[in-house]
This record gives structure tokens, sequence and C-alpha cells, in this order.
């Protein structure tokens, strides 16, 4: 038999010798109370870490789904028009931890009422926007609790430990369409999320936004290794400054966002490239497909 090639100090001469040694020592493990006993109790068990997934579901949409499978949506507006799969997709969040809403408007809340009620994700907004969804909406109150909910300045810490999130500025408005009749109702202000996840990346999900000179200020108390940013122009900064909010954050990657949903969204990631590279802005930009999955690895950080 071929001997197996080792990377390793020590390594077995040939396949034959490693599976004699595997089933030598569960035969001992077997005859040993002690060793059985903890491997009862899970103290053997074996853990294969996970990146952090990070899915696009056009506009400001995203679901993160964490190395130990905790499962979050940003803006759940699943049912826009450019996601096609939507209906399907819906259908198949069996499981949602929470519910990142970043500021009241329509195109943002999306599905959240409906995905709350299946999956009993609690809701993590501030005070204001929470209490309007709940009232105005139907989210269920037991699912937007002190726990989850907080306001600009605070951080959150959700998830036995997992999962942390900031409460960060937006220049945007936030009221809640609750009907046609009366017009919007107030949902405080608006904002974005810094996201850390435990063995993950830090995540800036800007919300929709213009250019402001305290985006400088996040990588004071946070290093961001990807910040979500909405490039689309008209209700949103367009790429120029959204280039220029890069810069100031100083992400590891630039992933746009809020663009081409609408045809008034004229913003493209091709404009964005191109102001990025004029301002030498030195994050990797990462442009996703609607619908798509990546992989957001581990950075180790100082």
């Amino acid at each position: 038999m071929t001997n197996v090639e080792c990377r390793m100090t020590n390594c077995w001469a040939s396949v034959s010798d490693a599976v004699a040694f595997h089933r030598n020592a569960l035969q001992y493990s077997a005859s040993s109370f002690f060793w059985s006993s903890l491997a009862e109790r899970g103290v053997f068990s074996f853990v294969i870490p996970m990146d952090t997934q990070l899915t696009w579901y056009g506009q400001s949409a995203f679901k993160i789904v964490t190395p130990s499978g905790k499962v979050l949506l940003v803006d759940p507006w699943l049912s826009n028009p450019v996601f096609e799969n939507a209906k399907d997709e819906i259908a198949s969040l069996k499981h949602v931890d929470l519910i990142l809403i970043t500021h009241g408007h329509s195109d943002h809340v999306g599905d959240a009422v409906d995905i709350g009620k299946k999956t009993g994700a609690k809701l993590v907004a501030t005070f204001d926007l929470a209490d309007a969804i709940v009232k105005h909406l139907g989210y269920p109150a037991e699912q937007a609790q002190t726990d989850t909910v907080g306001h600009f300045g605070g951080e959150l810490t959700l998830l036995d430990g997992e999962v942390k999130v900031a409460f960060v500025r937006a220049h945007h408005g936030s009221g809640v369409a609750a009907d046609d009749r009366y017009g919007l109702r107030h949902g405080g202000a608006p904002g974005g999320f810094v996201i850390t996840i435990r063995g993950g990346p830090t995540i800036y999900h800007t919300g929709d936004t213009d250019l402001f000179s305290d985006m400088a200020l996040l990588s004071l108390f946070h290093d961001i290794d990807v910040m979500l940013v909405c490039i689309g122009d008209h209700f949103t900064m367009g790429p120029a400054r959204a280039a220029e909010a890069v810069k100031l954050v100083k992400p590891r990657t630039a992933i746009p966002m809020h663009y081409g949903t609408f045809p008034i969204l004229t913003g493209t990631p091709e404009a964005f490239e191109r102001e990025l590279k004029q301002r030498e802005a030195e994050a990797e930009l990462r442009v996703m497909r609607i619908g798509e999955t990546i992989s957001l690895e581990r950075v180790k950080k100082p």
C-alpha cells in the first residue's frame, strides 16, 4: 500500500496503520469508564469552525449566519423587485434569531413582521422605531423587549455574547408607513449598525444615509472588516460620497448596496469603484450578486 504523505512531524506510515490505531483507540475508550464517561459528556466532541456567511437579497437586505449557525436578518425586504426567489427564500426561513431594522421606511422594514411572527425572531431597533413597528405594523411585542431594543451610543450583547450590536447614526428619515390614509407615523431617528460577531468579522451596515464627518469616529471604537454601504444616490449618498465615507471608516472590504432596485437609483458599482480609486481608498471592493452568499473569514486583529 502506498505510504500516506504527511505534513506533521510524526505521521502514520500507511493508511492501514492509521486505521489500526483508531480501531485500538476506540476499543480502549470503550473499555475505560473514565474515557467513555468523558465522551458521553461531549468533552471530546469535534467542532469544525465555520466562516460567517453573508447573503445579499437586493436593496439593503442581508442575511448573516454566524459561525455557530445563528441567523440575523438586516432590513429584510426580501420581496423587493429585483430578488426573484423571494417567495421561496421567505418560506425557507424556518429559524431566525434576530431581525435588525435601521429605520422605518417600507423598503427596510420590508417583510420583517411576517418573518418575525413565523420564526419568533427578536427585533433589534431603536426604542422609538421598535415601538412604532409593534404598535402600527403588528410586530409581536414580546419579541421587541428591552434586551434587544436600544439607542444611539449604546451597544447590545446578544445571543449569549456571540453577537454585539452598536447603534450608530445615519442622516435620513424614519417614518413608518402604517397606511395610506394617515401617512407616515413617527419612527424615531434613522441609524446604522455595527455588528461584531464572535469568531467572525465586524460588519458596519450604514442604513440609508448621506456622508457625514462623524463616520470617522467609528474607527476609534470599532475595527471594521466589512462596510455595507449605500451608493444609489437620490435618496442616499451616491458613489462619490459613498467612496469618501469608505475612506473615513477604513474598512477592509466595502460592499455596495441600495442601488439598482429602481431606475431612480442611478449609482452603480462601476462608478463607486472609480471613486474609490480616485480617492486611493484602501478598502477592497466586493460587489455581490443578488441572492449570492459569500463567506467572511475571521480576521485576526491585534
